[in-house]
């Protein structure tokens, strides 16, 4: 999985939001040592490089748990190998250790 690039916060500028309290409970929870704030950066960045086509997950072959035989409706790329999927074109979609929903390329998980 992508990893983040750490800012200080001293380069940070301080932003107010108000959340429900249990959204904020159930966010320290999920966070650990991380702490909270970090990982609502982490899934703000997320979000902002998924919409602007900037993310690129990168998965091996032992993240995948389950596949689906697909077609292609429009081109991809491959998480694994990064390969052109051409629409139309015959893939998987794979089910990742993640909970991700990812697109395959049909070689993609030979030996």
């Amino acid at each position: 999985m992508r990893t983040l690039t750490r800012t200080s916060t001293t380069e940070m500028e301080v932003t107010s939001i108000r959340l429900e309290k249990t959204l904020k409970d159930k966010l320290k929870e999920l966070s650990g040592n991380q702490g909270y704030q970090a990982l609502i950066r982490d899934i703000l960045w997320n979000y902002v490089h998924q919409k602007s086509g900037d993310y690129r997950p990168q998965f091996v072959r032992s993240d995948i748990r389950a596949t689906v035989e697909a077609t292609a409706r429009k081109d991809e790329s491959c998480a694994l190998t990064g390969k052109l999927i051409q629409e139309k074109e015959p893939m998987f979609l794979g089910f990742t250790i993640y909970g991700d929903l990812v697109p395959l390329s049909i070689d993609s998980l030979e030996q």
